[in-house]
């Protein structure tokens, strides 16, 4: 019987590549994520399947220029503001008319797109090599699945990351949207234990922040971990120190007020282009931008739910510290 059961584990030789990565991807414990989508966990962070199959490829084949710019964030926490401003910073005139600004033309998700879910889903192997450089692109992925040429190049990494309530409640408003659109919303309470355990669509949310704050600290050379609601706060500041991270230092304070005028969820959220079409799997445009608020948690969390999350706050960040305002 042990015997049986060896030879069942073993992956056929003549199988292709993409069949052998199907094969391992079905083994993996698995989970259904909101009643709605299956995910499977790899490499201790849960995924839809399909996006596993284009993260393997995108760990294996990606290799990484040393201008190469990498926005990365956990989701819902602040990826699309941070898209706008690299992309201003990096490919725009700072005096450019209305008419020619990016941003009017298409949302930053179009223009600054996802590594596993955008590029690598519809192209297996993709022409990364023809765009201009510095390429900027973008991953949900947690650092310690990023391909190694990532590491091992000058490549730069810019973090993104938001206070767990906030993201939590972002992502019920996201996912509401999505997948219960005719319905009535998914559970709170359901949600806060999801977030809690990890196990949702690129969870868990807590090693995915931790993981790219250790990082950061240890390479601030190489990698920017940004606050949201530092962000919020003081966008001039916050947006100037991104400047000279890209090595894109502003000259003038009228360059980066226009950058940061350009950039900001309240434009992006009023652009006629935000608000009708999409560009990811039908997801409209619109869905990239809420309120933006820091502390909007308070609106829907309960006593019980601040205190599960609080708990597993402490708990997962305990020494490291990273701490976020509320």
């Amino acid at each position: 019987m042990a015997a049986q059961e060896s030879n069942s584990n073993i992956i056929d030789s003549s199988q292709s590549s993409e069949e052998k990565d199907a094969a391992l991807i079905n083994e993996l414990p698995s989970a259904l994520f909101w009643d709605a989508m299956e995910i499977r966990k790899w490499k201790e962070f849960w995924f839809e399947p399909g996006l596993i199959k284009c993260a393997m490829k995108f760990s294996s084949f990606f290799q990484a220029g040393n201008d190469d710019v990498l926005l990365a964030s956990a989701p819902k926490t602040g990826t699309t503001w941070l898209k706008a401003l690299c992309l201003c910073i990096l490919h725009q005139n700072h005096n450019i008319p209305e008419n020619e600004d990016l941003l009017t033309k298409d949302n930053p998700q179009f223009h600054v797109q996802t590594i596993e879910s955008s590029i690598y889903s519809t192209k297996p192997t993709p022409d990364l090599y023809s765009t201009p450089s510095p390429r900027l692109l973008h991953t949900h992925l947690p650092s310690n699945l990023l391909p190694n040429s990532i590491n091992n190049s000058n490549c730069k990494i810019v973090c993104v990351a938001r206070n767990p309530k906030d993201t939590l409640v972002s992502l019920w408003h996201f996912f509401n949207s999505i997948f219960r659109e005719s319905q009535e919303p998914y559970p709170l309470e359901k949600v806060v234990e999801e977030f809690c355990t990890g196990v949702h669509q690129y969870g868990p949310y807590f090693e995915n922040v931790l993981g790219y704050w250790l990082e950061s600290q240890k390479r601030p050379e190489k990698i920017l971990f940004l606050k949201y609601e530092e962000m919020i706060k003081d966008p001039k500041e916050q947006v100037r120190k991104l400047g000279l991270f890209l090595g894109k230092p502003f000259e003038k304070e009228e360059d980066l007020e226009k950058v940061v005028w350009r950039c900001s969820l309240e434009r992006l959220r009023n652009l006629e282009v935000n608000k009708n079409g999409s560009v990811i799997y039908g997801v409209p445009n619109g869905s990239y931008f809420r309120k933006g608020i820091v502390g909007d948690w308070k609106n829907y969390l309960n006593l019980e739910m601040e205190e599960r999350i609080n708990q597993t706050t402490l708990l997962k960040f305990k020494d490291s510290g990273l701490e976020f305002e509320n």
